[in-house]
């Protein structure tokens, strides 16, 4: 089963297990989003990949031009170990980490939750690659994908368990939206996939395919 389809099953049984008023809030919230145009201000193909330095969940640190030197480099940009369309998409991106290393390529993804929480994301799913923190949103508001999270959506949250000040260590209710980039040796994006829409993320099999050109 490909990514896409296992995430419109989840959205389909998560859609028949909530509330409709609650289903039309959130739609109207990707709506609004869409509308924004902040999809249009989010880094894009050709352009230059904005060098960071993350902490991983041991404190390590890794800063993207350092990946580079070695080759292509996978950035996913998540928005929780609470989010369970980001954890579907983690785990595709797990199960296809070989061929994503095959094609010389290395993958890294960044989210918004204190190491703690990334700790939790990782060990749930039996993760290997690096699960980098980006406090206060630094590097996502860089690569233009931070928006925030309506306050129509709080009590929804908030119902659901989800506590994003706690997962963040701030109270600023800020998110990134889900995006790919796959950036090559010399820091040009190659190419960009970024959503409003938190249920749409990039098929792995399209991930290792634009690799294997580069």
């Amino acid at each position: 089963m490909s990514l896409r389809e296992e995430l419109e099953q989840f959205n389909s049984g998560f859609i028949a297990q909530v509330a409709e008023d609650v289903v039309s809030t959130m739609n109207s919230a990707v709506q609004t989003l869409a509308s924004s145009g902040l999809v249009d201000l989010a880094l894009k193909e050709g352009q230059h990949a904005p060098d960071f330095d993350l902490p991983e969940i041991g404190g390590e640190r890794i800063r993207l031009s350092e990946l580079l030197n070695a080759g292509p480099v996978v950035i996913t940009f998540y928005r929780g170990g609470w989010c369970p369309y980001c954890n579907l998409e983690m785990q595709a991106l797990q199960s296809a980490l070989p061929e994503i290393e095959a094609a010389g390529a290395c993958l890294i993804a960044i989210a918004p939750e204190l190491p703690k929480f990334a700790s939790q994301t990782r060990d749930k799913g039996n993760l290997t690659f690096p699960l980098l923190s980006d406090s206060n949103n630094e590097t996502a508001r860089r690569y233009g994908l931070v928006f925030t999270l309506p306050e129509s959506l709080r009590p929804i949250y908030d119902g659901f368990g989800i506590d994003l000040p706690a997962s963040h260590g701030n109270s600023d209710f800020e998110l990134p939206m889900p995006a790919t980039y796959i950036v090559a040796s010399d820091g040009t994006v190659a190419h960009a996939f970024v959503d409003v829409d938190y249920t749409k993320r990039m098929e792995p099999s399209e991930i290792i395919n634009i690799l294997k050109t580069l």
